[in-house]
């Protein structure tokens, strides 16, 4: 088990300036960081991962769907190629990174919707374009792992059953979905009991508390998540994603209008403390 931090609490965009972050992060005793990707190029990457290498922390990345022309699922087959040559761009740059995992929502335009639930067409367009991708990551030696949201987010991928049946349609050994528990306790019954029904699909983990601050201060059962996991014999990242109010931009994304934390420091020590003593006990 591998223990890692999302830096979207701090940026959209790692540079030098956030290393500082990243050595605090090694010596509360993370195995590795979260790179979000949205702006920059391979050789950024490049250059990121050697120096978080330096500080002994592994990579891996992170990125969206930005719209724009783009998407995976739209009827155009042009927005579908487009949507898929911005998943290989981040598949490049996690590559240049040195990580071996890309995560996301790469899947549609976030806060678009049809005012319907997918279509049979959407889903088989969505396939089509991440079994691409996924032969495409193959050969970088990468991991995919697709993020479903909850339903005020997003509407063609929700909930864990929608994210294993993808899985089993595009078919490919490095692509499964990323299990993340903010989402899952809005949408499943059981945000522990999807991990059985749906273990062979998971590629990723993100711990994250149903407010998104610390997590362990709010409702989220983790003891029982972290149960499960063993249970089911999964060996991958755990990676702590949560958000505050620092960026305006993210902020109004992800819907924070009110402080979570009382610092960032409240929020990397307390989520490690809850994942290495939850983890060990479990």
């Amino acid at each position: 088990m591998k223990l890692g931090f999302n830096l979207l609490l701090w940026t959209i965009h790692v540079t030098d300036e956030h290393l500082g972050i990243a050595q605090k992060l090694k010596a509360t005793g993370y195995d590795g960081v979260e790179i979000p990707m949205f702006m920059g190029d391979a050789a950024h990457f490049r250059a990121l991962g050697r120096k978080l290498a330096d500080l002994g922390l592994e990579s891996s990345g992170i990125g969206v769907m930005p719209g724009g022309g783009r998407s995976a699922i739209s009827p155009v087959a042009a927005e579908r190629e487009a949507g898929l040559d911005h998943i290989k761009w981040l598949i490049e740059c996690t590559e240049a990174l040195g990580g071996k995992l890309l995560s996301g929502p790469f899947h549609q335009p976030l806060g678009e919707f049809s005012g319907a639930a997918p279509l049979r067409a959407e889903l088989d367009r969505l396939a089509d374009v991440h079994k691409r991708a996924a032969q495409y990551a193959a050969s970088a030696g990468i991991d995919l792992a697709v993020e479903p949201l909850n339903r005020f987010e997003c509407y063609i991928l929700n909930t864990a059953a929608a994210a294993a049946a993808l899985v089993a349609q595009v078919d490919e050994p490095n692509y499964g979905y990323l299990y993340d528990t903010f989402h899952f306790n809005i949408e499943e019954n059981s945000v522990a009991g999807v991990i059985e029904t749906t273990a062979s699909a998971i590629k990723h983990v993100h711990i994250s508390e149903n407010t998104r601050g610390v997590p362990g201060e709010g409702h989220i059962d983790f003891a029982s998540v972290f149960r499960a996991l063993r249970r089911v014999g999964y060996n991958g990242w755990m990676t702590v994603e949560a958000f505050g109010s620092a960026l305006p931009d993210l902020a109004a994304a992800t819907k924070i209008w009110r402080p979570l934390f009382e610092s960032p420091e409240a929020v990397y020590e307390g989520a490690f403390r809850l994942m290495r003593a939850g983890w060990d006990s479990a």
